[in-house]
């Protein structure tokens, strides 16, 4: 069936930077709308609209009266229809490429529900006048388009042949033991990242007022648990650079995600040692975002960094029949 996208395709066609840069674009966007519920949060703005979609129940946009916290809950909401716009230009992008980008494509799309889901989760968000158990929902919803986003700009690189990957020698390459260990570097983060939530739902933040419902646990235990999940992530990350071939990319990535994590680590340790003032509250949220990017920036850099069978012990590729593709 013939779209407007494929009347498109046959007509014009883009360069791959164009789909790298609009691919770009929605990683910051992601991280973007990360950042700005944080902002909504620790100002106490969650209800500065009182209803959704509209404002209010007869205005579309914030009136004067309800002030800077109207203001702020509906710049954030506008932020998703820039998300929107970004995800539409990432499909024309990819659809519109000299080479087929289906991986780049799928992402994409992904993207564009993940956007309409995050919309519908703020919204009940506020109509059960934020539920802690809904604004974490609503974060991981946002992570989650993160993920997709991380994704396609993987694949955005990676499908045009002529990145990195494609001129590391073999004993570049990394193990089947290192793709274990950054599997469960992603497990482990992940954790991390749901525990985080816990953290936050038990934490003084509501997100509009001290009358608003906080998770029933305590703490501190949960911080305790999240700071152990914090220091696994380091270990993990550590011995998976350890494990990395020297001349690789994937282990320049790690050391870089090494850092991050130990910057995120030490913006927490002050807000928990602090009280959680708001400044280090957003700083820790944009802090989760940069550290969720760069594991799965690692984790696709590890596997996608071998073209076929690979021997466990040095990462090399196996020769042989195995190594070779089928013939019909």
């Amino acid at each position: 069936m013939r779209t407007p996208l494929s009347w498109l395709a046959g007509r014009y066609s883009l360069e791959a930077r164009s789909v790298r840069l609009a691919a770009l674009v929605s990683v910051l966007a992601g991280i973007a709308i990360i950042l700005t519920g944080g902002i909504v949060r620790v100002t106490g703005s969650g209800l500065g609209c009182t209803d959704w979609p509209m404002c209010t129940g007869e205005t579309l946009a914030p009136t004067a009266e309800m002030g800077m916290h109207g203001a702020i809950e509906f710049g954030n909401r506008l932020l998703t229809g820039v998300l929107c716009a970004v995800v539409g230009w990432v499909i024309i992008a990819a659809r519109l490429q000299r080479e087929p980008a289906p991986k780049v494509l799928r992402g994409a799309w992904a993207q564009f529900w993940i956007v309409v889901l995050n919309a519908v989760v703020g919204g009940v968000t506020v109509w059960m006048r934020l539920s802690p158990y809904i604004v974490a929902a609503h974060f991981i919803a946002a992570t989650l388009l993160l993920t997709a986003a991380v994704y396609t700009w993987h694949a955005a690189y990676a499908g045009t042949g002529d990145g990195a990957a494609a001129q590391e020698p073999a004993g570049a390459r990394p193990s089947a033991r290192c793709r274990s260990l950054s599997a469960a570097l992603v497990a482990v983060t992940a954790a991390l990242v749901v525990v985080g939530t816990l953290a936050t739902g038990t934490g003084p933040h509501a997100g509009d007022s001290s009358d608003v419902e906080r998770m029933p646990f305590n703490w501190t235990a949960v911080t305790v648990v999240h700071g152990v999940l914090a220091a696994s992530v380091l270990v993990l990350s550590w011995w998976l650079r350890t494990a990395l071939p020297r001349e690789g990319e994937a282990r320049r990535k790690t050391t870089v995600f090494l850092a991050v994590v130990l910057a995120q680590g030490g913006v927490g340790l002050v807000q928990s040692l602090t009280g959680l003032p708001s400044l280090a509250v957003v700083l820790h949220l944009l802090g989760s975002a940069l550290v969720w990017v760069g594991v799965l920036q690692v984790h696709l850099t590890v596997r996608g960094r071998h073209s076929g069978p690979v021997d466990a012990a040095g990462g090399a590729p196996l020769s042989g029949p195995l190594s070779e593709p089928a013939r019909t």
